[in-house]
């Protein structure tokens, strides 16, 4: 069975704890401390695997788990590093927090290979805590712990034009005559229960890679039938062609059935309207007419909303040429680049809950500082408009803002965190 979404639990490696203890040599009788460091705890990283293509795998295991990092030794010795644990996901995978289903990773594009936990640090032995008042410390310091949290997976298609329609007006057969996939094709309605990628190719280098997206219903967008599971596959494309059965044979009104499977996308998600439209009013061959009622009511009505009607026979290859034509013209005028969801949860952030930070007042401005702000600055990307209202909301969720405000901070005061510097303003 196609499985295009898992829930697992991943956990990093707890970091090796610093050793105590002690120089004792023949000709050393009161030698000092040289308790070794721990090692680091292994990462947790997903990889693309290009030659995965579902999430079937993780079927049958629910937990990751990275190795924890080894204690220190005497004689100044490390710890080994836990080994990390590597992930291999298809192309196109979403990885969001369970729980606030958040992005945390798109392994789309030019991301392949990214560190979802880092591994915690190993503890200082014990010589690093000797002073001169201390020669003797019998302490070392603890390993960081682990971070263990559940993620879903979930896997968008990557694909530039989208075949949406209601069953059986011929997606399955269309996409087998112009491309190189091969989808089961019976004259009954949901043969297609998987969604179905095909490379179009045009020819000279041009081209482009189509999927053939699950029979839609009314009521999809609200979970009806299999439709999240097939609407979800529809973000990632650039263009949608809507194929429709321009004679009739299922008894369907086709102008009926592009509103209501608009009407989906709508209710799904807005911004899916944007996109691109073209229909193939396909079935052609089963017209006698030149020029049937169906697809002059078609054009009437579209054409004018400037979305192309195109008649084709996905049986004969009639029209097929045209179609494709246009919409790799469609294409060529859209970005090329691929859809990539940003990322919006930042775990080590969520869990660094008890790392403290200090707020104060200087001469020229206010001072922010503290471990859990330069995480924060390292991980977020302040000049995009997502990154810098992720900022905002740290700022004020972390009671910030409050402290600052405390202070007598008045706008258009500055502030400065580390590296970066801003005028205070109350949103």
């Amino acid at each position: 069975m196609f499985a295009d979404s898992a829930k697992i639990i991943i956990k990093s490696g707890k970091g090796g704890d610093g050793h105590v203890s002690f120089r004792r040599e023949k000709y050393v009788p009161n030698g000092g401390p040289d308790g070794g460091d721990g090692g680091k705890g292994g990462d947790v990283i997903f990889v693309v695997d290009e030659g995965m293509n579902t999430l079937n795998d993780f079927r049958h295991k629910r937990k990751y788990a990275a190795q924890n990092g080894e204690e220190g030794k005497k004689k100044n010795c490390h710890g080994k590093k836990g080994d990390d644990i590597i992930i291999k996901v298809p192309a196109g995978t979403i990885i969001r927090d369970a729980e606030t289903d958040q992005v945390i990773a798109d392994m789309s594009g030019d991301n392949t290979r990214q560190v979802i936990l880092k591994g915690g640090n190993g503890g200082l032995g014990n010589q690093h805590f000797a002073t001169s008042a201390m020669q003797a410390p019998k302490y070392a310091q603890p390993g960081q712990e682990a971070i263990e949290m559940e993620v879903r997976l979930e896997l968008k298609v990557i694909a530039d034009v989208g075949l949406v329609g209601f069953p059986n007006v011929g997606k399955s057969t269309l996409i087998s005559r112009v491309t190189n996939a091969t989808p089961k094709i019976a004259n009954y309605h949901f043969t297609t229960l998987n969604p179905i990628l095909g490379v179009v190719d045009l020819g000279e280098g041009r081209g482009f890679v189509m999927a053939d997206i699950p029979g839609l219903i009314e009521g999809a967008s609200e979970g009806i039938g299999l439709g999240h599971e097939f609407l979800k596959h529809i973000e990632r494309t650039k263009v949608m062609i809507h194929v429709v059965d321009a004679a009739g044979t299922e008894g369907r009104d086709p102008i009926a059935d592009i509103y209501a499977i608009n009407k989906e996308l709508e209710a799904f998600n807005p911004e899916l309207l944007k996109k691109p439209q073209v229909i193939a009013a396909n079935k052609i061959d089963a017209i006698v007419e030149e020029e049937s009622e169906i697809l002059t009511k078609l054009r009437a009505e579209f054409e004018p909303k400037g979305i192309e009607v195109f008649p084709i026979s996905a049986v004969s290859g009639k029209g097929l040429k045209e179609l494709l034509n246009h919409v790799e013209h469609m294409l060529s005028q859209l970005d090329d680049k691929p859809i990539i969801y940003e990322q919006e949860f930042f775990p080590e952030l969520h869990f660094l809950n008890n790392e403290s930070y200090t707020v104060v007042k200087e001469d020229d401005a206010f001072v922010v500082e503290g471990p859990k702000i330069e995480k924060m600055l390292g991980y977020t990307n302040i000049d995009s408009e997502k990154g810098f209202l992720f900022f905002q909301r740290f700022l004020k969720e972390q009671g910030i803002l409050k402290e600052l405000e405390k202070l007598g901070i008045e706008e258009g005061d500055t502030v400065r965190m580390y590296g970066l510097e801003f005028d205070y303003y109350k949103s």
